[in-house]
């Protein structure tokens, strides 16, 4: 069968395409783990914002699937449902599946007649679809295969839940990234590529969604699978990999462990991108973090989450940014220290940070602005989003604070709820106004790190840092919240995609 795998156009906009163009792994691995006499064309859309309505039609015109999967997360659904909308104009008999976080954990956009969807796989996708294939090419039921939805005589049948993988063994393969069918994956110049040594969490985090989509537990890849892992994707162009565990540092010393293999392996010539916990590196720091350096690690996203201990509490992340002593006594937050063994180590730091929670005053949103302005390299700060599943959604709805349910503005930076005592878009504008600064004060680390790259595209990374500013609103000639009225359309423009 011929089979089109698509990830979706919508980008977080922290940073711009041109700055970070990251591959959607899930598809790889689909595309991997399907029998192999399938055709299947993975093509990630983020590559072709500019035109994906043309780009969408030529991949259908090309590989004529019969089936095609879309990988959704929320803010992207509404562009997903645009897009098989085009897909049912060009091949209408074609069968549609969605699967990722979106319609996994909120599958009823889906199900309505409008969005076009045939089946929804809920959870992990490798075995669901891949067994999937085999009865549309085959023939059988549908009603057999765990973590399947699917439309049936007018209605929609959901079958149970398929249990998580445990990844032992070859029960997953490698990622098929021959099947990319689009090219241009980046991170400030370098092809970047991405790879998981393990899935899972043990936290229950309010802002996630991993503990609805999985449940709480943590399965690990061989050293093996991911040394292979490592060098496919080097051998396919790679030099710079983001390693998008969804918490790799849960366990430290299996981390070290990693650490120690890459060296030993020799795939330490590259660099990497990891996501770690503050305490882990906090607690571990003294010998972790320039094991890290010498495997290659050079940037780490910290989820600091929050500075301040209330918010914490209410992001249910307090345990996972605790500095401990050596007795297991709790020492205070732990992500100053570990900010300070990453850049003792010559790591950059993405700071990971909340603001907008409940209890947010301006004073408490500028400290933690204040903070990422002052210790680290590139920030990541987001707005509590009432994402499917998770637990912050509930509060938000039972304190009548969520103030917008366009899911298209779900997308961390859109301030989609109100504090107690500060309305949406004020607070989106406190970050905004820091922010932009910020992102500034890092150019001189790019530049020394990537010059040819930052030379070439340093007036549009600033052009997209400080859209909606003109002179006269950094001469101060203009009031900024008229320059910030601006920014907010052009993202609202940007969103349109299709």
């Amino acid at each position: 069968m011929n089979v089109l795998l698509l990830s979706m156009p919508d980008s977080f906009e922290h940073m711009p395409s041109i700055v970070i163009r990251m591959p959607n792994g899930a598809l790889t691995s689909l595309a991997g783990n399907v029998d192999s006499h399938h055709r299947v064309a993975v093509a990630d859309l983020i590559l072709a914002q500019k035109n994906v309505r043309r780009t969408v039609e030529q991949l259908v015109r090309e590989w004529q699937p019969q089936v095609v999967g879309l990988s959704v997360m929320t803010f992207q659904r509404k562009t997903a449902i645009k897009i098989i909308s085009l897909i049912r104009s060009l091949k209408p008999d074609v069968k549609v599946a969605v699967g990722g976080y979106d319609p996994s954990l909120a599958s009823e956009p889906y199900m309505t007649n409008d969005a076009g969807v045939d089946f929804i796989i809920r959870g992990e996708g490798e075995f669901t679809f891949r067994e999937l294939l085999r009865v549309l090419e085959n023939g059988g039921s549908f009603e057999t295969l765990p973590g399947l939805s699917y439309r049936e005589a007018g209605a929609w049948r959901h079958n149970p839940a398929r249990p998580v993988h445990s990844l032992e063994g070859n029960e997953i393969r490698l990622p098929n990234r021959k099947a990319r069918v689009l090219n241009g994956y980046t991170l400030l110049g370098r092809q970047v590529d991405v790879i998981e040594t393990s899935r899972g969490c043990t936290y229950d985090c309010s802002f996630c969604s991993i503990i609805a989509m999985r449940g709480r537990n943590f399965h690990t890849y061989s050293f093996e699978r991911v040394l292979a892992d490592i060098r496919d994707a080097r051998e396919h162009g790679a030099r710079t990999i983001f390693l998008v565990d969804d918490n790799i540092t849960l366990n430290v010393h299996r981390f070290e462990a990693l650490c120690h293999a890459i060296i030993e392996a020799g795939c330490n010539d590259i660099e990497y991108f990891v996501q770690g916990m503050t305490s882990a590196i906090a607690n571990h720091g003294e010998t972790l973090a320039p094991l890290m350096r010498q495997a290659g690690f050079r940037y780490v996203f910290l989820g600091i989450e929050n500075v301040l201990e209330d918010d914490l509490q209410f992001l249910r992340a307090s345990a996972k940014n605790r500095e401990r002593g050596e007795q297991g006594q709790t020492l205070g937050n732990a992500t100053m220290k570990a900010i300070e063994h990453l850049h003792r180590n010559k790591m950059f730091v993405v700071g990971g940070l909340i603001v907008g929670n409940p209890g947010d005053t301006r004073e408490s949103v500028n400290a933690n602005l204040e903070f990422a302005r002052r210790y680290v390299d590139w920030p990541y700060i987001q707005h509590p989003t009432p994402y499917p599943g998770t637990p912050m959604t509930k509060d938000f709805v039972e304190r009548n604070l969520l103030v917008n349910e366009r899911v298209e503005e779900y997308d961390g930076t859109t301030a989609v709820v109100r504090s107690e005592h500060l309305d949406s878009e004020e607070i989106e504008f406190l970050r905004w106004r820091k922010e932009r600064w910020m992102k500034l004060a890092y150019f001189p680390n790019a530049l020394r790190h990537n010059p040819g790259f930052v030379l070439r595209n340093g007036p549009k990374m600033l052009k997209y840092t400080f859209r909606g500013c003109t002179l006269r609103t950094l001469l101060r000639l203009e009031d900024e919240r008229t320059a910030f009225r601006r920014y907010r359309e052009l993202r609202a423009a940007e969103r349109a995609y299709i």
